[in-house]
C-alpha cells in the first residue's frame, strides 16, 4: 500500500492538526492555579478525557462547545472544586484559540497539491470557523459532529463522511483517513474498511493524555509520527515515481 495510491485525504482535526492537548492546558491550569489545585499536565488532561468522553455519548446531539463547559463542570466536581458557569463557559469558547501543530499547516499545503482534504471532527461548525483559520487551507469537504447528530467513534459519522464524499463521486477505495487518535478514529475507521494513517504526536510519551485508550488491537496501514512526516514520506513516494 502507498500513499500516492489515494485521492483523498479524511482529517480528524484536535490532536492531529490542532494540538488540543495544548489548547486544553492552556485553558484548564489558570484556572486549576486560580483555586489552588496541584496537577501534573497528564494527571489534568487524563482527568478530563474521563468527563469528555462519557458526555459525548450521553448527550450526542449537543454542540461541542456546549459539551466542553458541561465537562468542565463534571471535571470541578470531580476534583472538589465548585462548578462555576462563567468558567465552563469560558472553557467552552476556547476551541478556537487551540493552536495548530508546528508542521500542520505547511504539510497540509503540500498535500492539498496532491489530494482532496476532508475534514471529520467531532466539533461544532463555529468553533471549528477559528481552527480553520489557523490552519490556513480550503478544505474540500468539513463534517462535523453537529452535522450527524454523534461524536466519534460512533461509525455514523464515518458512515456520513463517506456518504458525502460518494456524492462528490469519491469511492471508499479512493480515502485515506488520517488521525491520532485509535480510539476516535482508527478502529472505527478500520471496522469501515478504511485505510488509516496514523499521526502518533503522542510517541515518547506515557499515558494515553486527553484520548481514551482504544478497546483491543488496532493496526492502522500507516504509522507517522507528525503530519510533516507523512507529507515527507509522500514527497519520496511521488518523486520516485515521477
Amino acid at each position: 500500500m502507498k500513499l500516492t495510491e489515494f485521492g483523498v485525504l479524511t482529517f480528524d482535526c484536535y490532536g492531529t492538526l490542532i494540538d488540543w492537548e495544548r489548547g486544553l492546558l492552556a485553558a484548564l491550569k489558570p484556572w486549576l492555579a486560580r483555586v489552588g489545585k496541584s496537577l501534573t499536565d497528564d494527571q489534568i488532561l487524563e482527568a478530563y478525557a474521563g468527563q469528555e468522553a462519557p458526555q459525548q455519548a450521553a448527550t450526542p446531539t449537543m454542540l461541542y462547545s456546549d459539551l466542553l463547559a458541561v465537562a468542565h463542570k463534571s471535571l470541578a466536581r470531580q476534583l472538589g472544586i465548585p462548578p462555576n458557569n462563567e468558567e465552563a463557559r469560558r472553557f467552552g469558547a476556547s476551541i478556537g484559540t487551540w493552536p495548530p501543530f508546528p508542521d500542520s499547516t505547511q504539510a497540509l499545503r503540500y498535500l492539498k497539491e496532491h489530494y482532496k482534504l476532508a475534514i471529520l471532527s467531532n466539533v461544532d461548525r463555529e468553533s471549528f470557523k477559528g481552527s480553520k483559520r489557523q490552519l490556513g487551507v480550503e478544505f474540500d469537504l468539513i463534517v462535523t459532529a453537529q452535522d450527524v447528530g454523534s461524536y466519534k467513534p460512533d461509525r455514523r459519522n464515518f458512515e456520513h463522511l463517506l456518504a458525502r464524499l460518494a456524492e462528490m463521486g469519491i469511492a471508499k477505495s479512493q480515502v485515506l483517513h488520517t488521525a491520532e487518535s485509535l480510539y476516535h478514529d482508527v478502529t472505527p475507521a478500520k471496522a469501515l474498511g478504511l485505510a488509516t494513517a496514523w499521526i502518533h504526536r503522542r510517541h515518547g510519551k506515557t499515558g494515553s493524555g486527553a484520548t481514551k485508550p482504544p478497546v483491543g488491537d488496532v493496526k492502522p496501514d500507516f504509522r507517522f509520527t507528525s503530519l510533516g512526516e507523512l507529507a515527507a514520506a509522500h514527497r519520496r513516494e511521488y518523486g520516485s515515481a515521477a
